[in-house]
């Protein structure tokens, strides 16, 4: 069997209402993932692009959060109307797409938001 070529772990980590960090997956439903595997079908990419559910990531303040590997793009603030541009320009098209781009000086920061540039998450 052939490797994956890209493999999408979207956080499905779910807390309460009101939560300082946020939560991923609010409603607690997988949409998401859901939304990831249904683009994934119709781009016919399959089997050798995967999308799973995560637990927690552990960069909560840009959620909902993905990670494409082996390419390491994180993507923040994800939401279904952003998954057919990521499919079809990120995973097929190999472009990262600067306006859902984690900047890697803002990962792992711990609840210190210093990527502002992006739409904040409603």
């Amino acid at each position: 069997m052939p490797e994956y070529t890209s493999h999408i772990f979207i956080c499905g980590n779910h807390r309460k209402g009101g939560h300082k960090r946020g939560s991923c997956d609010p409603d607690g439903d997988d949409a998401l993932r859901d939304c990831f595997q249904d683009e994934l079908k119709r781009a016919k990419v399959g089997p050798l692009v995967r999308a799973n559910r995560a637990g927690c990531l552990d960069q909560c303040e840009y959620g909902p959060v993905i990670v494409i590997y082996p390419q390491q793009i994180w993507y923040g603030r994800v939401r279904c109307k952003d998954v057919r541009r990521i499919v079809e320009e990120t995973i097929v098209g190999g472009r990262i797409l600067e306006d859902l781009l984690i900047p890697a000086q803002c990962l792992n920061t711990k609840g210190k938001v210093c990527w502002e540039e992006a739409p904040k998450k409603k």
